[in-house]
């Protein structure tokens, strides 16, 4: 790997994940958190990207559709790989074909169960509990043009009581996100441009 390889995270709500993605990697002589784009120009990930001195971008979702606007921001930045952290649009096609296996997504659950359209966030929590699992946990996976579809490249799993209800599911599973999600970012990264 020559020089630090660029990496955009795409949000659009609160940005708990990209802070922390931001933080993990902000020592590390391999990757560089380059690029924060959010769909939401009011989304308070953006806030705290800035207050780490990392580039922001609002890219609404007309201009999401647009490859004459997007791949040259992000060509602008030099973005070799992307990190969805709590993005909600879906990835367009272009994309996908411009970033091959250098798109990932964060699941709050254990893919295949509970993915697709309209499952993200406490949608997923509370689906999980009212099927009375007695474990969830997270996905991460690359990005392709079925939703939640793409191939997995991890799995962690934690235990569900009955006793817990979907905010304590949404507490661990939020967990692990801080936890993992950056460790498996750059593991993937390693491995594609080692």
């Amino acid at each position: 790997m020559a020089g630090r390889i660029k990496l955009a995270v795409f949000v659009s709500g609160n940005g708990t994940n990209c802070e922390n993605i931001i933080r993990f990697f902000r020592l590390s002589e391999k990757v560089e958190c380059a690029l924060v784009v959010s769909n939401k120009a009011d989304a308070y990930a953006l806030v705290r990207a800035q207050s780490l001195d990392v580039p922001t971008a609002v890219v609404p979702k007309a201009d999401l559709a647009r490859p004459d606007f997007l791949l040259p921001l992000l060509a602008q930045h030099d973005i070799k790989f992307i990190a969805l952290a709590g993005f909600l649009p879906i990835i367009p096609d272009y994309l996908i074909e411009a970033f091959p296996r250098r798109i990932l997504n964060l699941h709050p659950a254990l893919l295949p169960k509970y993915g697709g359209k309209g499952m993200w966030g406490h949608h997923v929590h509370e689906a999980v509990k009212a099927a009375g699992e007695t474990e969830t946990g997270i996905t991460v996976h690359y990005v392709s043009s079925v939703c939640d579809g793409g191939e997995i490249v991890a799995q962690i799993h934690t235990p569900v009581s009955v006793d817990d209800t979907p905010q304590d599911i949404a507490l661990k599973v939020h967990a692990l996100e801080m936890k993992h999600y950056p460790e498996v970012i750059l593991q993937v990264i390693e491995r594609t441009f080692e």
